[in-house]
């Protein structure tokens, strides 16, 4: 991939003396969505928190747009255009929906704000319904609408979505990804979506990566990626039953294209 809006270059970040993320480098092309893949504790979360300024890399370069923004403050880096959405959803749970929302544009200065809570609302109807309700009293899946469409309004160049299928049910995460659809498609939304349900990530994905350990292992366009045999064995459940399954699942894996 080339001419990306996010880059990614050598990036190294450590949680004290562990070496969480090893010399990971990937891009995201404006207005695709990039899925990158792998197990707990791959280093997917702590890609994106090194993105966003949550933590500081030890090596490597990050620019967007071509400009250097590794190891820059987070509020800085929010104001040129990336948005995280956090793995748990961390909605303010005391303020109300309307309030969240808000919260969501509280870097912008334009008087677009209004007519943006009206376009997000759109695409979470459920949402509208709710304005004056508390957001720790939404469900789940609700919440992780509020967490989304909070991150919408701050009019993002790129949005990193951490596991925003993590604890719903079959039903919550087919509608969210359909959501996460309609956002590429209809607003050109660029996104870095970290995932373990690989099935829906690689379904709205143009490019995916998957992570081990805290490397890259594997990259290539989402369709490939789902056709490859060791994608499809270790992460869409295509293992055969019994002990030859579990031969084969303790198998190093070849990591095929």
């Amino acid at each position: 991939m080339s001419d990306a809006l996010l880059e990614v270059r050598n990036l190294e970040s450590f949680y004290g003396p562990v070496m969480a993320i090893r010399g990971v480098s990937l891009d995201v092309r404006e207005g695709s969505a990039v899925a990158v893949l792998g197990a707990n504790g791959a280093g997917k979360t702590t890609l994106l928190r090194t993105i966003s300024g949550i933590m500081d890399p030890e090596k490597g370069e990050i620019r967007l747009a071509g400009e250097p923004i590794a190891g820059g403050d987070p509020d800085r880096i929010v104001r040129k255009g990336v948005v995280h959405v956090p793995e748990g959803r961390e909605v303010f749970p005391l303020l109300s929906v309307a309030e969240n929302l808000g919260m969501g544009a509280y870097t912008r200065r334009d008087d677009g704000v209004d007519g943006d809570i009206e376009t997000v609302l759109r695409y979470f109807p459920v949402l509208k319904q709710r304005l004056g309700q508390p957001a720790g009293t939404l469900s789940g899946g609700e919440q992780q609408m509020l967490a989304i469409a909070r991150g919408l309004m701050a009019r993002p160049r790129i949005m990193l979505l951490d596991e925003p299928s993590l604890g719903l049910s079959p039903i919550m995460v087919r509608d969210i990804f359909a959501i996460i659809r309609r956002l590429k498609e209809e607003r050109g939304v660029t996104m870095l979506l970290v995932e373990q349900n690989a099935r829906m990530a690689l379904g709205v994905a143009d490019f995916g990566y998957v992570m081990e350990t805290g490397q890259i292992v594997m990259e290539g366009p989402a369709d490939r990626l789902e056709r490859s045999p060791d994608v499809q064995e270790f992460y869409l459940g295509g293992r055969e039953a019994g002990a030859l399954a579990e031969r084969r699942w303790k198998r190093r894996k070849t990591w095929r294209s």
